[in-house]
């Protein structure tokens, strides 16, 4: 028993050792979290591409919302021309922003077989996949998933919704 008291002891000096009180630099001593002050040397951190710059860390470079689905034509993976702004914005704010990722979801109608669907979304991902390297993001920025026919955005056997279905949808992660 008076081994479980001291455990129980030890164990609370370290809890108790280990939370210590901060009353930062602001005007009345105490610590806000909540507004970062632009010269605040603890909201900058170092880039992931391994150099001594200093990033903004939490900078607002996805504030304004984009588009996050790029749609294909029928059993094809190749990005349509309308799509280059889009990715281009993508890859610009990856670009600001090295700490971001975005995943790539691969997704096709339900026509053909669930394997080739399968293929042909990873086909259609990796395609933006390439667009956005090719704008310079960091490869550790990007993952892709295929899907394929599993998740679809429509319901039906129409070609409205096989349309809404041949997509890759853009999901940031953080």
């Amino acid at each position: 028993m008076n081994r479980f008291k001291w455990l129980t002891v030890s164990t609370l000096i370290f809890f108790v050792s280990g939370c210590t009180l901060y009353s930062g630099p602001g005007p009345t001593g105490s610590s806000s979290m909540s507004s970062a002050d632009d010269n605040d040397p603890s909201s900058y951190g170092m880039g992931m591409d391994g150099d001594d710059s200093m990033e903004r860390i939490g900078d607002d470079s996805f504030a304004e919302p984009l588009d996050t689905i790029i749609y294909f034509d029928f059993d094809r993976s190749d990005l349509r021309l309308e799509y280059d702004d889009l990715v281009s914005a993508y890859a610009q704010r990856l670009n600001a922003n090295t700490l971001a990722t975005v995943r790539l979801e691969g997704h096709a109608d339900e026509r053909g077989s669930r394997e080739y669907n399968i293929g042909l979304g990873e086909r259609r991902a990796q395609a933006v996949r390439r667009a956005m390297l090719l704008n310079g993001v960091s490869a550790n920025q990007i993952t892709t998933v295929s899907y394929g026919e599993e998740r679809p955005m429509a319901f039906g056997s129409n070609e409205s919704s096989y349309q809404q279905n041949r997509r890759v949808e853009i999901v940031v992660i953080n």
